[in-house]
């Protein structure tokens, strides 16, 4: 048996041996899985963010100086600009076919009380103005993956303007070491995951078992997860035929990845599966899925345009504002242009879309309404973009080479 179909069916197991643990609703067993799954997700994120730096900067310090970076770099920023757009005018497109209806007052008075201690008041121009650092450690404390990844362009394209020497050699030397041992520590990482997705898994099974997020919205949650399984399954797999790519190969591949993204709902901390995963398991070449991956962790949110962009009209069709069609299409745009940019952390859709919607009438409580059953969307739409980024990925690594 190969290597990485003894993964899968291991990865397999776990996770209904996590199911089935889950299910049993044993409070021991509930607080284990829990503890365990606060473990993995603190080590993904570990990892993660000093990934992403690293392999920007690697990428960018050698720009110019490794054919076809320039080619790498427009077919990647081509391709989530396009993927992305695709999505939120899916999304508005099954919203207007199954026309979900407004919410009742109760729902909407609890909603506004669901919401009140998560939501900060935070405006999309402090969420932009977020992204500048004030200092180089900021980014890296605070897990600021656009913070970084700005830091990181900006340090990357600084070394590849330095003169020769021996010092810019040293330097480039020492980047590439960290990135192989980051790497190592990956490789160290997933060879354990099996217990992780075990707790994941485990933990998920509880809360649903539980209660916790049995509710729903009836219509609009089936538009939204309408819309994120027709871009998973009918858009991404035609993409990659488009371009002679076996889509099942591609999911094969990538499964270990999207498996994880589903249960950390945080495509950022999944990066270095993701990396590895597209490496190892589809043959992307190293220089491309290094640099075309971090970035479209970044900025290829699929999930999160679609999300917006029936979000923001379900909002304001509660709200008793009648949408024209060119005013549907900017909202298109809209949603496309806030999802780029959107930070690759759990939840960091649903506060965009949240600030984006403060000023709506009622926003703040439909807002609050979904709150409740928002993880069951957001683990779909992460994975939903990191099999996005994938695709991404893979196509820039075919038309490169």
């Amino acid at each position: 048996m190969k290597k990485s179909n003894k993964q899968t069916l291991i990865w397999v197991g776990a996770l209904v041996l996590g199911v089935v643990l889950g299910l049993l609703n044993v409070e021991m067993i509930n607080s284990t899985m829990t503890v365990l799954a606060q473990i993995f997700a603190r080590l993904f994120q570990l990892i993660a963010i000093p990934t992403i730096a690293v392999a920007v900067v690697a990428t960018m310090m050698n720009l110019g100086a490794e054919k076809g970076t320039v080619k790498i770099f427009r077919c990647a920023m081509t391709y989530t600009l396009l993927t992305t757009i695709i999505a939120a005018a899916v999304g508005v497109s099954i919203y207007y076919i199954v026309s979900p209806s407004n919410l009742s007052a109760d729902f909407m008075a609890n909603g506004d009380a669901a919401v009140s201690a998560d939501f900060s008041g935070e405006s999309y121009s402090d969420h932009l103005l977020n992204v500048i650092p004030n200092n180089l450690l900021t980014p890296l404390l605070d897990g600021n993956v656009l913070g970084v990844l700005l830091m990181a362009f900006a340090i990357g394209i600084g070394i590849s303007k330095l003169p020769e020497s021996n010092s810019k050699t040293t330097l480039k030397s020492f980047i590439e070491g960290v990135q192989n041992l980051l790497f190592l520590l990956i490789k160290w990482l997933i060879a354990i995951l099996p217990i992780g997705i075990v707790a994941f898994a485990a933990q998920l099974t509880a809360q649903v078992s539980g209660g916790l997020v049995a509710d729903s919205l009836g219509k609009y949650i089936l538009v939204v997860l309408a819309a994120n399984c027709s871009q998973m399954f009918i858009v991404l797999p035609l993409f990659l035929l488009s371009h002679g790519i076996n889509p099942v190969k591609a999911v094969k591949a990538m499964g270990p990845a999207l498996l994880t993204a589903f249960f950390t709902k945080s495509s950022a901390a999944t990066l270095p599966l993701t990396i590895s995963s597209a490496e190892e398991r589809m043959g992307v070449k190293p220089k491309v899925a290094r640099f075309v991956l971090p970035l479209c962790t970044t900025l290829n949110m699929n999930g999160c345009a679609a999300f917006i962009a029936i979000t923001s009209i379900f909002v304001m069709q509660n709200a008793g504002m009648a949408l024209s069609f060119w005013e549907v299409l900017l909202w298109v745009g809209i949603a496309s242009i806030a999802a780029v940019g959107n930070a690759g952390v759990p939840m960091g859709c649903y506060f965009l879309t949240l600030s984006l919607m403060s000023g709506v009438e009622g926003g703040v409580a439909i807002l609050g309404v979904i709150l409740p059953i928002y993880t069951i969307i957001d683990m779909v739409e992460t994975c939903e973009n990191v099999w996005s980024d994938s695709t991404v990925a893979i196509v820039t690594d075919r038309l490169t080479k």
